[in-house]
């Protein structure tokens, strides 16, 4: 540990220091909400990382694990190391908004699935974290609660929709947190914001108690500042669960050990693809000039890189903006102001249930919300459902084929995580296009239902801001992500000569003792 600051520790240091009592969990948690009331402040003067914090609830928490320890009670690895939520995962007793005026002050009677397993073993939830209102966006700009921004530059994207999630570990005020993925809301604002991200397999981690947006492509993972404290959190969210119909009925694939093994460097053997129609016009050249390092450093840790082709992930952004408002359209339609949530009533007498629900979706839903429920409910629509929702899923299948036969040939798959560095905020909110066109290069895994993770690999020359290179991988086979990132981790750092956060503005991260700016 080269800092004297907790908060600057990765997980694994953190969960070391609890474990020989260097530190408690208590004034571990306590160094956390003392950074969170430093910087995160409001969408107007601070990071705004946090829509909720609950420091009653993670220092009772902290307590219990240090009770527990004191008593030489077993313990899991992570027990007592602070974590963050992200705002679509329902939490009991702890408000629960989805980013969205519709369930504004909603305080769910259950935890999601995740948040249990979090609790059991031990982790300090710290409160939950913004996100675009019910994930949808790319910049965490359409939070019904205002924006989040960027450490490395107040006045960029954090990414999103889980942008929240991705800026409370930038700035220090977490060390791990969950988010979910839909269409790249956990790897997209991992690369803007130098951060670690994973969507695992489809499947892999529950979906219960997860909000949904997109049933079918919606899928909770782990986000982090180092592969290894990645993998640690997957292990715990991971598992096979009875209340997820479409839950894996399959062991968590060895991700830990594979991050171990990784950080040796060594990557004989493995064969690596380069996707060609994912790293074509329109990226930015500090992104591709850091793509193409990254390619390089896999090579000297001994893998043999090879481009391959999968033509149809060209069409993968047009068939996911059609399945997703279709699937959004279906499952947004339960808030009606009817059963829970808002509720507006408008004025007058005799007033319908039609009315209270028109007037109460025109107050809870934001433009962006409204913009993808209209889409998909027409693309669903008697007369246009072959043509458009039939299509896009012919679509997907094709992406799938694509897919397993690039596997066929390659262990593993990269590209840029995104086509560009954090823009700044506002400049995209008037061309919803170009706002979706950010995730170009992340879709494609959702649609296929395979695993995928974003790690940094340096700064753009043109605004020193993070770039994210994604590796892919087949279904089940989300170990080799850990392998391969752990292993571009250990000889990025050594090039480094420390974390890339170490090189952020002051109020991500200042310097650690021993480490250059």
């Amino acid at each position: 540990m080269s800092s004297t600051d907790p908060t600057r520790w990765t997980a694994a240091e953190m969960a070391t220091a609890l474990a020989g009592g260097d530190l408690s969990a208590v004034e571990l948690t306590r160094a956390h909400l003392d950074r969170i009331a430093e910087v995160d402040g409001t969408a107007e003067d601070g990071v705004h990382a946090f829509l909720h914090v609950d420091a009653d609830g993670a220092l009772a928490a902290a307590g219990a694990v240090d009770a527990a320890r004191a008593a030489g009670e077993a313990q899991h690895a992570l027990a007592g190391v602070p974590i963050a939520v992200k705002d679509i995962m329902v939490t009991a007793g702890v408000p629960t908004t989805a980013g969205s005026r519709m369930l504004a002050g909603w305080v769910p009677p259950y935890d999601a699935t995740v948040v249990r397993r979090l609790r059991e073993a031990g982790l300090v939830s710290l409160g939950k974290t913004n996100m675009d209102e019910f994930a949808m966006g790319s910049s965490t700009e359409h939070s019904a609660f205002g924006p989040t921004r960027n450490p490395w530059d107040l006045e960029r994207i954090p990414g999103g929709s889980g942008g929240g999630s991705a800026a409370a570990l930038a700035a220090h005020e977490a060390p791990l947190a969950t988010g979910t993925d839909t269409g790249g809301s956990i790897r997209q604002p991992a690369a803007v914001t130098g951060t670690v991200g994973v969507k695992p397999t489809y499947g892999g981690v529950s979906r219960y108690g997860l909000i949904a947006l997109a049933s079918s492509l919606d899928q909770g993972g782990p986000c982090a500042r180092t592969v290894l404290d990645a993998a640690l959190l997957h292990e715990v969210m991971g598992g096979h669960d009875p209340l997820d119909s479409t839950s894996l009925d399959a062991p968590v694939p060895p991700v830990v050990a594979a991050a171990r093994e990784g950080a040796r460097g060594d990557l004989a053997g493995v064969r690596v693809g380069v996707v060609r129609e994912l790293d074509g016009e329109g990226y930015q050249p500090g992104v591709r000039t850091r793509f193409t390092e990254a390619l390089a450093h896999l090579e000297a840790a001994g893998a043999e890189v090879v481009e391959v082709s999968c033509p149809n992930v060209e069409h993968a952004l047009a068939a996911y903006y059609l399945i997703l408002p279709s699937e959004a359209s279906s499952n947004l339609a339960r808030f009606d102001g009817m059963r829970y949530g808002l509720r507006v009533v408008p004025e007058g007498d005799a007033v319908t249930a039609e009315q209270v629900m028109g007037a109460t979706r025109a107050a809870g839903f934001g433009d962006e919300a409204k913009r993808r429920i209209i889409l998909g409910t027409y693309a669903l629509s008697s007369g246009y459902y072959d043509a458009y929702y039939g299509s896009a899923q012919k679509v997907r299948t094709l992406v799938q084929r694509d897919f397993a036969a690039a596997f066929a040939e390659v262990d593993v798959l990269v590209s840029p995580t995104c086509p560009t560095t954090a823009f700044r905020l506002g400049e995209k909110l008037e061309d919803p296009l170009a706002m979706y066109l950010n995730d170009v290069a992340t879709i494609p895994a959702n649609l296929a239902g395979i695993p995928g993770m974003s790690l940094p690999v340096g700064l753009a020359e043109e605004d020193g801001l993070p770039v994210g290179l994604q590796v892919l991988a087949p279904a089940m086979a989300d170990d080799r992500l850990y392998r391969v990132g752990a292993a571009l981790e250990a000889r990025l750092l050594a090039a480094w000569g420390g974390p890339l956060l170490d090189r952020a503005p002051a109020l991500a991260a200042p310097a650690r003792a021993g480490v250059p700016a």
